[in-house]
Parts: structure tokens; C-alpha cells; sequence
């Protein structure tokens, strides 16, 4: 059966990689021992691992092509806790913060850190009240949930 497994090149060392993503996905499993497959002096080294049940093969090489925002991996976060593990776990020690749950980890791979809420909240039955979410969402970094749901309720009368 054919299958598709995203292919990460990274210009920092495998195994640090590796060592940080554990720090952040703790069912991270390593699924294929780190292989050298070149010389000494600048060789690829190879690994495949799994998070969430997603298989990912990944490579370190001095000269990678680099990433972009065109490809970014979602997380779907249950709630405010799992929002904040993932987003202050990948922004640590250099990651980059962008807007509307979007950011960079210090390797300058993009991730979308998004609680299911939000989605909930965009799609309910109040075509006014998902545009104030959305509108909210806009405005933020890091997706707050009170925030969103404050904002779903509308504006406070005073």
C-alpha cells in the first residue's frame, strides 16, 4: 500500500533535532536508529521518528534548503494547556512567535498551533458572533481560548 511521509532536511545535528522534539511531543518515538550514510566530514544523517502517529523521515545536512511558511504542521490543541505546552515548547531557545497561532521553531520549521475551539466557534450557527472570533484570532499570537469565547459572547455593555 502507497503512503505519503513528509521528508524534513535540517542543517542542525540529528540527534538535537531529535532531543528537542522529545522535549515537546512526548510520544515522540524513534523509529529507526540515526544512520550516517556518507563519508565522515559533513554526512547526511537519516532517521525516521513518529509523533501523534504521523511517521516523519528527517535528515541533517550542512546546507539545507530551508523552510518556509508554504509548509507548516498543524497541531490540534484540546485545550488552553495543550496550546501553551506546544507553542512555549517550540518558540523555546530561539523559535520565532508570528501571528494567529502561527510560529517558527529554532530550526525555522512552521507550525499552526490551534485549539479545537476555535474551529468550534467559527463554524457555530451565529454568522456575527464567529466573525468577532475570527476578528479576535486576528489579533493574537499565541490563540487564548477566553479570549475567543469572550469574544463570541460580543461586545460587553457597560
Amino acid at each position: 500500500m502507497s503512503s505519503i511521509t513528509p521528508f524534513l532536511w535540517f542543517d542542525e545535528d540529528i540527534r538535537e533535532v531529535i532531543r528537542v522534539y522529545q522535549g515537546v511531543f512526548s510520544d515522540l518515538k524513534l523509529l529507526s536508529p540515526v544512520a550516517d550514510t556518507a563519508p565522515a566530514g559533513g554526512a547526511p544523517e537519516i532517521a525516521s521518528v513518529e509523533m501523534h502517529g504521523q511517521r516523519f523521515d528527517i535528515m541533517s545536512v550542512a546546507g539545507k534548503p530551508g523552510f518556509s511558511e508554504g509548509v507548516s504542521f498543524v497541531v490540534s490543541c484540546g485545550n488552553q494547556t495543550e496550546v501553551d505546552r506546544y507553542w512555549f515548547g517550540l518558540i523555546a531557545d530561539g523559535g520565532e512567535e508570528s501571528m494567529c497561532g502561527w510560529l517558527k521553531d529554532r530550526f525555522c520549521l512552521s507550525w499552526q498551533i490551534v485549539p479545537t475551539r476555535l474551529l468550534e466557534l467559527q463554524s457555530g450557527p451565529d454568522p456575527e458572533a464567529a466573525a468577532r472570533v475570527t476578528n479576535a484570532m486576528l489579533q493574537m499570537k499565541r490563540i487564548v481560548i477566553a479570549d475567543l469565547e469572550a469574544a463570541a459572547e460580543g461586545p460587553v455593555n457597560t
